[in-house]
């Protein structure tokens, strides 16, 4: 397939209903044309690609991309992707989740995914709250944010979701927000591009849920929050601490170079053999 037919029009499914599902103004769609965005400069071909979501609003994006497309049970897309990564290496798995379906409910499968190395590209749109389930406060709502669950303020600290993913052991952590949508896409192709276990977080927000009960506007009003709220590393790190707290910082977090799983598991398997083939 030549780059002219690696266009956005080829990766959708034209038989499924436009506009999609998301509430007018949400961030998942954008995050959706950054991925298409990557994947149409690698020229990656649709069948080398296998995208694999969860439960929520973020779970629904594979719907609309015509790649091959696994829709699984609540947190456990990352579980799945390890089978199909496992049983079928030739593809490039792309795990796409919510904060709620990585870090809450799929928190253990998050945290051994980066563990292992698995060679999976992890993309967590960061909302801060369970939008589609009513607006339950998630991992990831900030202190005193409100939500159903929480009417009069979260006291739960938001968790790091790239920092946890560093710590155990992720290859590649990048971080994003839906108005920086370019860069965004040239991360998610960086993640793609590389073995091991890769995470893009990509900041968005909920206007419908978690920005009417905590009175921030349209989502015109939460895009421009995005813009005004967040620095890059390199501006970040000429802050005090005082300066950035509460910022959002972004840019490629980690990236180091080693093994990915199955590097090592193949490794494992020739040993295995040499040993058989001795007897």
């Amino acid at each position: 397939m030549s780059r002219e037919e690696h266009s956005a029009y080829t990766y959708l499914r034209p038989t499924k209903k436009f506009p999609n599902v998301w509430c007018s103004g949400c961030g998942i769609g954008i995050v959706m044309s950054a991925l298409i965005r990557a994947i149409s400069r690698l020229e990656l071909e649709k069948d080398d690609i296998a995208l694999v979501s969860g439960i929520g609003c973020t779970g629904r994006m594979p719907v609309y991309m015509d790649f091959n497309t696994i829709h699984t049970t609540h947190g456990r897309a990352l579980a799945f992707a390890t089978g199909l990564k496992l049983a079928q290496p030739r593809l490039k798995v792309i795990a796409i989740m919510g904060d709620g379906d990585s870090v809450a409910i799929g928190g253990n499968h998050f945290i051994h995914s980066a563990r292992r190395n698995m060679d999976i590209t992890a993309i967590v749109v960061n909302n801060s709250i369970y939008g589609m389930t009513g607006g339950q406060y998630s991992p990831t709502t900030p202190l005193d944010g409100k939500a159903t669950t929480s009417p009069y303020g979260n006291i739960e600290p938001p968790m790091p979701i790239c920092e946890v993913a560093i710590a155990a052991g992720a290859s590649y952590v990048a971080r994003s927000t839906v108005y920086h949508a370019v860069e965004m896409d040239r991360y998610l192709e960086q993640a793609i591009s590389k073995n091991g276990f890769c995470l893009v977080e990509a900041v968005s927000y909920c206007h419908t849920t978690f920005g009417r009960l905590n009175k921030l506007g349209t989502a015109g009003d939460m895009m421009r929050a995005l813009k005004d709220n967040s620095v890059s590393m390199t501006a970040a790190e000429k802050l005090t601490p005082e300066e950035r707290a509460g910022k959002i910082v972004r840019g490629v977090l980690w990236d180091v170079q080693k093994p990915g799983y199955l590097e090592l598991y193949d490794k494992v398997l020739q040993r295995a053999q040499e040993v058989i083939h001795a007897k």
